[in-house]
């Protein structure tokens, strides 16, 4: 996308140190669905029946700089002036990305006009089985399969986001990936979920050693016409390919919502800032990181790490070449890597064989836990 990497070069040659590339947007906590998983919308009910105005997320997005916005949640759709906001940042022709879960989608479609700085990035978590079990709710795969050909049918840009955790079947993934490539959307992302504190079931989420198991097993061998939405680099780092253990560039992705500027990034909440500058200038960046933070430590989230990889894109010629390479020829998975810590074996197809397990469903929806066998 043009409009980043020219974002990305005026701050190179500039020599700006710290920049955003992705504007993190939180409108709202509120939220239609309550999944296990998700530590964003524990909040007393006074918080969750507040929203930013429309001016506040314009103030911000001027005051960020940003090329593309990224409106997550809670539900957008649910906050009362969404089309508003949307609309002023199309006129300020920002790359909008509305995340939703899609269950209103088909109800307020009505309220867009399709263009190419909106795209709709529907969350799902896998097939029908998978999501509906990950979102509590029986029905919202199907109903948010019905809003994505809706909205492809009416000429709005559709994209997909997906989160895994603990338990997640390399097998049903692809499946997944199959289905939505022939469905049309546009391009599919993809991440290990974050270990939120406030999420309610802690015992899906993936160590770092699991999740490169996990993605080599995905990622290997990919199929014809899967199309991913993210760097090439930055899958390249979920598999964790040689030449790719990138640290975090928390700043790259910095998040507005009810209380302010959040530190130090999407992820975590550790006190929040007045102004965007005073964000960047009086953070403490040196103590965050997976080598340097346990909070940190497991996290491989495409909120922390994507920025890292187009940073490394046009950071040096290496980089670029090896972006130009994975975007015609396909991202990396190499044969000859074991993943530490994972028990596995590369197979006769480069796919890293990990330790059989048994999935057992727990209590706490959305959960799944795995036992390794001896």
């Amino acid at each position: 996308m043009w409009a980043v990497a020219s974002h990305v070069l005026k701050n190179k040659l500039t020599r700006k140190k710290r920049y955003p590339l992705v504007l993190m947007l939180e409108p709202l906590f509120r939220c239609n669905l309550a999944c296990a998983g998700c530590g964003k919308i524990q909040y007393p009910s006074h918080i969750l029946k507040q929203e930013l105005t429309p001016e506040q997320c314009f103030s911000a997005v001027d005051e960020c700089g940003a090329p593309i916005v990224s409106i997550p949640g809670g539900e957008p759709l649910m906050h009362s002036n969404i089309e508003t906001i949307v609309e002023g940042l199309v006129a300020r022709k920002k790359y909008v990305y509305l995340c939703t879960n899609a269950v209103l989608l088909k109800e307020k479609i009505d309220l867009f006009r399709p263009t190419k700085y909106l795209t709709f990035s529907v969350h799902m978590d896998g097939l029908e089985e998978e999501h509906d079990f990950a979102v509590c709710r029986e029905g919202v795969y199907a109903d948010a399969l019905e809003a994505i050909k809706l909205a492809l049918d009416r000429g709005f840009r559709v994209t997909t986001n997906t989160t895994l955790f603990e338990g997640a079947v390399p097998g049903r993934v692809r499946e997944f990936f199959d289905e939505m490539t022939e469905l049309g959307v546009e391009g599919m992302m993809v991440s290990p979920g974050y270990s939120y504190s406030k999420a309610p079931d802690q015992g899906s989420f993936l160590h770092r050693d699991r999740t490169r198991g996990l993605f080599r097993r995905i990622l290997a061998a990919p199929r014809k016409g899967w199309r991913f939405n993210q760097s090439p680099l930055f899958l390249e780092f979920l598999m964790g390919n040689e030449g790719r253990d990138y640290h975090c560039t928390p700043w790259g992705n910095p998040t507005y919502n009810l209380f302010g500027w959040q530190k130090p990034c999407y992820l975590l909440q550790e006190g929040y800032a007045e102004t965007f500058d005073e964000l960047m200038e009086a953070t403490d960046w040196e103590q965050y990181g997976h080598e340097r933070n346990d909070k940190c430590r497991d996290c491989m989230v495409h909120s922390g790490y994507e920025a890292t990889a187009v940073d490394q894109t046009f950071g040096s010629l290496r980089g670029f070449l090896a972006t130009v390479r994975a975007t015609f020829l396909g991202y990396r998975w190499t044969e000859d890597r074991e993943d530490e810590g994972s028990g596995g074996e590369a197979g006769g197809a480069g796919i890293v064989e990990l330790p059989a397990v048994e999935r057992t469903q727990v209590a706490t929806c959305g959960s799944v836990r795995t036992e390794t066998k001896a």
